[in-house]
């Protein structure tokens, strides 16, 4: 006997079997129950969850010569005569390549005509969408006041194409979509009974790439099995998908946890290497941020039986939650973006050094970010040292006293007092002996006035607060609700700027803790809301406006008001 595909072996045969579909199963089993049989059907749904095979179990509950019935007995003439596909009274038709309207009515014309074997004539009408309007016009008035022995059976991947004076017609049942433990449990079953062995991730990869079709399981199924010469192993299947490891996403986030760009790189290139399709490594990642997320938020809900349960708990636990929602997004994003790209592993590099950039400072990264800041501040500040001393020194004119920049002058250049010789030399004391000075709130507004510093690390020094300027190290204060904004460029930049701004390599600590003073951000945002008052006085006060609200009895809109 020659072999017989596991999409069709296994297709069910009755209600019992159907799997998936519960809701529609109980719908028509208590109306074949109660004999409320409607005369025209409609079943909705994506490829492969069941339409046809539905159509055909409902064809048999009709005509099984036990009776009309929920439960076919399956062994006589009419139910295996169905089964076989050569029932006489069953009749099938692909509106795919049916679509005018003669062959329309020249089926409908044998609609008035009796059964010739069974108790009803079934017309079965697969992809009706796909009909001509003038052919759905021509069926509505049989659809409509069928003769007694027919019942229609449609069936659409597409219900919004089909008019609705058809629908209206029918009664119509949306088949779901099935689950990946279901499709899973499934497929174990089929495993179990064909005596083929079966790793428990290997059914969940193809359980995945199915995408809700039973039909694409099993057909992906028989694949696996030709693949791995008569076995299901994770690794023969994800070769065979071209699916992503989960190692190598893992990898990739051990790496950014290590601020280690380099290394997602060299995950990119040995995926690259094995062929592997970036996008379906997107994809996986977007799932990846998912189920990290979850472990953060909802841990209960992570299957004890995963094997990554213990390395997604530990990632979940060193990332921020913040982060991990911002990671998810640039991964859909560079998902998005894939096709745009110059090809798929640029635009992959180029999402996984996204991630890299907007990863956040972590206290890991402080020594080495500082080390590598201060060696930079300290060569440039070494360049200009030499470039002063080459040169000769040009006439400056000082600043007004009251000025800004005299002020700032005065705290951050060293002035070089000559003394006269028979001077007695005053001992020195070491800058460690110094108490440090207690910094002030208009201390941090006036030095950030004067930071050559834009974009994100302005942001981030304006909702800071000076708490510590102890020799060249610089501790801020920033709200926890403000810990978005401390990523490690912006931080980087800012810890450069106050180099520059003070002469000395400075190292920069921020703490997360509530603030205690004013930051420069709020009052920004009170000196707004103040203007805004008085620009709302202001216009309150005028004697036309008055006037108006008085004549009218109208009332003045604050938010249209702008301060000049």
């Amino acid at each position: 006997m020659s072999y017989q595909v596991l999409a069709r072996k296994w297709r069910p045969r009755n209600f019992a079997s159907l799997v998936g579909q519960e809701h529609v199963v109980r719908a028509l089993t208590h109306a074949l129950t109660a004999q409320r049989l409607h005369h025209a059907y409609l079943f909705t749904g994506t490829r492969g969850v069941g339409k046809t095979t539905l159509a055909r179990i409902l064809a048999k509950a009709l005509n099984c010569e036990a009776g009309v019935s929920a439960t076919p007995c399956g062994s006589c003439s009419a139910c295996q005569e169905i089964d076989g596909g050569r029932f006489v009274d069953l009749l099938e038709v692909d509106a795919a390549t049916n679509t005018k309207v003669d062959e329309m009515r020249q089926l409908l014309e044998n609609a008035v005509y009796a059964p010739t074997r069974g108790r009803f004539k079934v017309y079965v009408i697969d992809e009706v969408h796909m009909l001509s309007n003038s052919a759905f016009n021509a069926m509505l008035k049989t659809l409509e006041e069928p003769p007694e022995h027919v019942k229609f059976i449609l069936a659409t991947t597409d219900p919004q194409k089909i008019p609705v004076t058809v629908l209206s017609r029918c009664l119509q049942f949306n088949l779901k979509q099935m689950t990946q433990p279901l499709i899973a449990a499934h497929l174990k079953q089929i495993l179990e009974d064909e005596a083929i062995s079966a790793d428990a991730g290997a059914l969940q990869l193809l359980a995945r790439s199915a995408a809700g079709s039973m039909r694409d399981a099993l057909s992906l199924l028989d694949q696996a099995i030709a693949h791995g010469a008569g076995k299901v192993e994770e690794a023969q299947v994800r070769e065979m998908l071209g699916a992503v490891d989960l190692d190598h996403l893992l990898s990739i986030v051990d790496a950014l946890l290590a601020g280690d760009a380099a290394a997602m790189l060299r995950v990119a290139d040995e995926m690259a290497a094995r062929s592997l399709s970036f996008d379906a490594a997107l994809q996986e990642m977007a799932a990846l941020f998912t189920r990290l997320q979850i472990a953060q938020l909802a841990p209960q809900a992570i299957a004890d039986d995963l094997p990554e349960r213990l390395r997604i708990e530990a990632l979940a636990a060193a990332l921020d939650p913040e982060f991990v929602q911002l990671a998810y997004q640039i991964a859909v994003h560079g998902r998005r973006e894939l096709p745009l790209a110059p090809d798929e592993q640029a635009g992959f590099v180029m999402t996984l050094l996204r991630l890299h950039a907007f990863r956040p400072a972590l206290a890991s990264d402080d020594a080495g970010a500082g080390a590598s800041a201060t060696r930079a501040v300290a060569d440039r500040s070494a360049a200009t040292s030499s470039a002063v001393l080459a040169s000769p020194a040009a006439p400056r004119t000082p600043p007004p006293a009251g000025s800004s920049t005299a002020a700032s002058l005065a705290r951050s250049t060293p002035v070089a007092v000559v003394q006269p010789a028979a001077a007695v030399a005053t001992p020195s004391v070491p800058p460690a002996a110094l108490p440090p000075a207690t910094p002030t709130t208009g201390d941090w507004h006036e030095m950030l006035a004067a930071l050559k510093v834009s974009g994100m690390a302005r942001e981030l020094a304006q909702h800071c607060e000076l708490r510590e300027r102890q020799g060249g190290r610089i501790v801020l204060r920033l709200a926890p609700a403000h810990r978005h904004l401390l990523m490690k460029p912006a931080q980087d930049k800012l810890q450069q700027a106050l180099g520059e701004y003070f002469g000395s390599p400075q190292q920069l600590a921020v703490e997360l803790e509530a603030t205690s003073g004013e930051t420069p951000a709020a009052s920004a945002q009170r000196d707004r809301r103040q203007r805004q008052d008085r620009a709302i006085a202001a216009v309150e006060q005028d004697g036309f406006v008055r006037e108006v609200i008085e004549m009218f009895d109208a009332t003045l809109i604050e938010s249209s008001i702008k301060p000049v």
